[in-house]
């Protein structure tokens, strides 16, 4: 194809850039093919040291400087937590357990309260969570769409973009000119924080999402490559790559024009497995080719941007029968994680994304009609933060591939079988080190113990029903050969003069771990359940896993000068051990629930993290370290034979070196204040402010009804929360009924009034599991006019039809059909008797909140009004008392204040809990601050806890709580039983700055 002037220069520059600075050109990643980089040490931790480096890859692993690196990544979304302080929390503790990248989406909805405006400040700081993931030391897979899917509101497009020209998520010229306008931004603060300029830690960046429309037609060709090359033309250098939403072979390399950059893009693929369904292979071991997964790309690293770390529950909770993401918890436990994440290792994939990690809030008007507030997930760390068990394979194996180098170049090997067939064996091994690898899966629903003959495992082990094991052979431990091991190695390191190496098993198995030795060697146990012998050459250590605590082995001789130290741990064990390197060496350390950072300082180490209970500490480090703090408070310490640090236990009888956290004590909720609303139900409510409905042609793709005006709220403005309508109606005297068509999200609703009375509420139907997916839902409400009165029966008046519509959201647009414009709000209204002519005025959110963006408020009066912010005068509210049992078609609000006291050195998550009889039909919008942390429908659920982040949440001052309840006047109505719920604490934690809240 022939390039014009203009398309060359870029195209040229572009190029030029690539393979100058990323290694995602030909050049840089042929000088690492594969047969040029051996098996070596991992990368260090990433950060800001203004070196260059060089990012390639070939078909084992993404290459760095050089260096293989598994990349093991967890999904969090900082617009998930409305408050920056905690960003550095759940980041730590991702990198404590395991993590070393955190996979990010940018919603461009979050960002763009409308055309050309773009806010990246307080809470939607990007450039600070990317400094704050560098300061953390992990990399970063960004992910700003510009459709992002995510459950967000449209995908994450914009509600501007609802009524705007151009089919989304084609080449179509119109949207591709508010896509540039949003890349621009975006990208200016990217480039500042690119691992290969050494200037931040993002080492991937991914355009579109699932993209599988237009796939063999230019409109999709054409709309990849211009993304591809606005990106590269915006100064980003680090690979490109796209979520393929299956098992396709969409977008892989060389599928459209990437403006002669061969190199710099990788195919990924997306996989969310049932807990029930065997795991499939995605990779060496799969049926191979385009739908192959990996396979679709041999000259690329098996990468997985999005494996199902939990899954979403919708409204009503279909998905998990009523029971929540504790629920999706418990399908998607520690034991699914470990079966599924091991067969994809198993399959090649050493890129690899676990969504959600943390899951967080979908607060305001952000969450996707498919889904509620709580966006928990089911993840690894749940919404409240808190650490779960279902942690310990991500720590154990992300522990695993970063200080183990071998499993970043394995090679699918012969076959061989278990003694019991039943349970599946995948065989790999290193080809330059000789290692192998074992996966021992287990499908069935019993237990099953037994050895592998075929590899000369012959000491008997077992595998949980539903579960998967690890086994390794061959593997150099520091100076040492593993034999074989039924244990699962979590870690091996030199730590100061000696070498640790990390087993995990199943608590109370008695695990086997031999070690080729070829004179025997002193053996010096630090705790009594150990055992050992050696024979011929070898040295079998038995231990039971998990019996009294971890267990200690040091070894020294034995044809190693260097002594080793085997450390055994069952799940809930390796969970409180945390490698941590520093700049003068690594260090581990055992005890504690959380370990954020190490630094060493001189003799002293300096530790800082988390614990709940009481616990003992250890540390192993660098030679010369004789003191540790923690948390800036000295430990009395002693040296062990083990060659570690350990807190002595304090005088006191009962005391532990370092306490349980201390006690919180949460207020109850008194003092409400009550008001009603819904003046714009009123006949003679001054609505000459409001907007005038009188378009007759919309570019949404709902049609407009022949000679009817555009009703659609977005076509005015008006895209998040609620809209009120106001009709005058003429030549009304024979009106007999109206019928009123709308079109909203799931769980959607209307209210109307005629002349100030009610005339009646209609809702959605709650979704059960086929309709649970559903994005748009629409439905026509018919209503019996009465009679006119007064001077409207006199002819002397219009009447007047009031109408409130809860929108409840945008769909998506997984479909690239343009589903974020379908219609939201009234489509049409039609009379029934006599030849009524109506003029209709619409009124919905005022101007973005400067401060909590486009997504906090909607159209109700009062948050209009301000009724929902700190400081709002209540003159003219009652004082009332909950649980209420009001009946009324409308909106009633309820305020109260509260203050907490929690102590600084203590991290309280705190969350809002809202019970009642679920017979009873009313919602709640829920303001902390007057930040709208979400909404509660007692009738529908499942959510009844909303969780309230510090930061937001003044744990140490005073709170402001509104709720803004409507009701449909069908049955009584609440709000019942509200109170505030600890949902977990711990000693230590990270400071928070207050979010910034203004109010009245």
């Amino acid at each position: 194809m022939e390039l014009s002037r203009r398309t060359f220069s870029a195209l040229a520059g572009t190029t030029a850039l690539g393979f100058a600075l990323s290694g995602s050109g030909g050049e840089t990643t042929r000088a690492y093919a594969s047969h040029s980089v051996p098996t070596g040490p991992a990368p260090g931790a990433p950060a800001a040291d203004r070196a260059r480096h060089k990012v390639g890859h070939d078909k084992h692993s993404l290459l760095v400087d050089g260096r293989r690196l598994v990349l093991w990544s967890g999904e969090m979304h900082p617009f998930r937590l409305p408050s920056p302080s905690l960003w550095r929390d759940v980041l730590q503790k991702m990198r404590a357990h395991g993590f070393n990248a955190v996979s990010v989406y940018v919603a461009w909805n979050y960002h763009s309260p409308g055309p050309g405006q773009y806010d990246f400040t307080g809470v939607r700081d990007l450039d600070l969570f990317l400094r704050t993931a560098t300061e953390t030391g992990l990399y970063v897979i960004l992910r700003p769409g510009p459709y992002i899917n995510a459950e967000v509101d449209g995908g994450g497009f914009p509600g501007w973009l609802t009524a705007t020209a151009g089919r989304a998520r084609t080449s179509d010229p119109a949207y591709l000119s508010y896509v540039d306008e949003w890349l621009t931004e975006v990208n200016a603060i990217a480039a500042r924080h690119l691992f290969t300029k050494g200037t931040g830690t993002v080492l991937l960046y991914q355009i579109e999402n699932e993209y599988d429309a237009f796939v063999d037609e230019p409109l999709g060709r054409d709309y990849m490559s211009h993304l591809y090359k606005k990106v590269r033309a915006d100064g980003i250098d680090v690979p490109l790559f796209h979520n393929d939403k299956g098992r396709n072979g969409y977008w892989t390399p060389g599928s459209f024009n990437t403006g002669g950059q061969e190199r710099g893009w990788l195919y990924g693929f997306d996989g969310y497995p049932v807990p029930s369904e065997v795991p499939p292979d995605w990779g060496d071991f799969g049926e191979g080719g385009l739908k192959g997964g990996a396979t679709a790309s041999p000259t690329t690293p098996g990468f997985m941007p999005e494996f199902g770390g939990g899954w979403f529950d919708s409204w009503g909770g279909a998905t998990f029968d009523g029971k929540g993401y504790a629920e999706a918890r418990r399908t998607r436990d520690a034991a699914y994680e470990r079966r599924f994440q091991l067969t994809n290792l198993a399959n090649g994939i050493t890129v690899h994304n676990v969504y959600m990690t943390f899951g967080g809030t979908s607060w305001g008007w952000l969450p996707a009609p498919q889904v509620y507030t709580s966006y928990d997930y089911g993840a690894a760390i749940d919404e409240a933060r808190r650490q779960t068990p279902k942690l310990a394979p991500a720590h154990q194996l992300g522990h695993l591939l970063r200080t183990v180098p071998d499993f970043a170049k394995l090679d699918r090997a012969d076959a061989v079988r278990a003694a019991d067939e039943r349970l599946k064996v995948y065989h790999l091994t290193n080809p330059d080190t000789g290692s192998h690898v074992y996966v021992v899966r287990n499908d069935t629903d019993a237990p099953i113990t037994t050895t592998i003959p075929d590899a000369g495992i012959d000491v008997a082990f077992t595998v949980a029903a539903h579960d998967a094991r690890l086994l390794t052979a061959g593997l150099q431990l520091g100076g040492r050969t593993l034999k074989f091991a039924t244990a699962q190695p979590m870690m091996c390191q030199k730590v100061g003069r000696m070498d640790i190496a990390v087993f995990t098993a199943p608590h109370g198995e008695m695990a086997q771990v031999l070690l080729e030795c070829p004179e025997e060697p002193l053996v010096t146990r630090g705790d009594a359940e150990p055992a050992w012998n050696y024979d011929l050459g070898v040295l079998r250590v038995t231990v039971p896993m998990g019996v009294g605590g971890p267990a200690r082995v040091r070894i020294e001789g034995g044809g190693s000068d260097t002594p080793l130290l085997l450390i055994f741990a069952d799940d809930p064990g390796s969970l409180r051990l945390f490698p941590v390197d520093t700049p003068t060496g690594p260090v581990l350390v055992y005890g504690p629930s959380l370990v954020r950072g190490v630094t060493l300082d001189g003799a002293t180490a300096h530790l800082t993290g988390d614990t709940v209970e009481g616990t003992g500490m250890e540390v192993w480090g660098p030679r010369g370290m004789a003191r540790i703090t923690w948390n800036g408070r000295p430990l009395r310490t002693s040296a062990t034979p083990m060659g570690s640090l350990r807190a002595d236990m304090p005088p006191t009888p009962g005391q532990l070196p370092i306490p349980a956290v201390g006690e919180v004590r949460l207020p109850a909720l008194g003092g409400w204040r009550r008001r009603t609303e819904n003046f714009e139900s009123v006949p003679d409510y001054d609505d000459s402010g409001w907007t005038t409905a009188d378009r007759t042609s919309s570019y949404s793709v709902t049609p407009v009804p022949k000679g009817q005006p555009v009703l659609f709220a977005d076509d005015y403005g008006f895209h998040y929360g609620d809209v009120w309508y106001r009709g005058r109606l003429t030549d009304a005297d024979e009106l007999e009924s109206v019928s009123l068509s709308y079109s909203t999200g799931t769980q959607g609703l209307l209210m109307a009034w005629l002349d100030g009375e009610p005339l009646g509420t209609h809702r959605m139907p709650v979704p059960d599991k086929g309709t649970a997916r559903r994005g748009s839902w629409t439905a026509t409400a018919t209503f019996d006019m009465p009679p006119p009165s007064g001077q409207a029966s006199a002819g002397q008046a219009p009447r007047v039809l009031s109408v409130l519509v809860r929108r409840m959201a945008h769909d998506m647009d997984g479909g690239s059909a343009d589903s974020h414009k379908v219609a939201r709000g009234l489509t049409a209204v039609t009379f029934k008797g006599g030849s009524v002519k109506a003029s209709w005025r619409i009124q919905g959110e005022t101007a973005p909140d400067p401060v909590r963006g486009p997504l906090n408020n909607g159209g109700l009066y009062g948050e209009r009004k301000g009724w929902h912010l700190p400081g709002f005068a209540e003159e003219h509210w009652e004082d009332t008392q909950l649980p209420r049992a009001d009946r009324r078609q409308g909106v009633t609000w309820y305020r109260t204040t509260f203050r907490l006291a929690v102590d600084a050195g203590i991290d309280a998550s705190v969350g809002l809990a809202l019970d009642d009889d679920p017979k009873r039909a009313y919602r709640v919008q829920i303001f902390l601050n007057g930040w709208n942390m979400g909404q509660y429908v007692n009738d529908v659920g499942p959510q009844h806890t909303f969780v309230l982040p510090n930061g937001i949440l003044r744990t140490r001052g005073t709170n402001t709580l509104a709720l803004a309840v409507l009701s449909d006047g069908t049955t009584e109505s609440g709000p019942g039983d509200v109170r505030l719920r600890l949902l977990g604490t711990s000693a230590g934690g990270v400071p928070v700055t207050p979010v910034e809240s203004p109010g009245r």
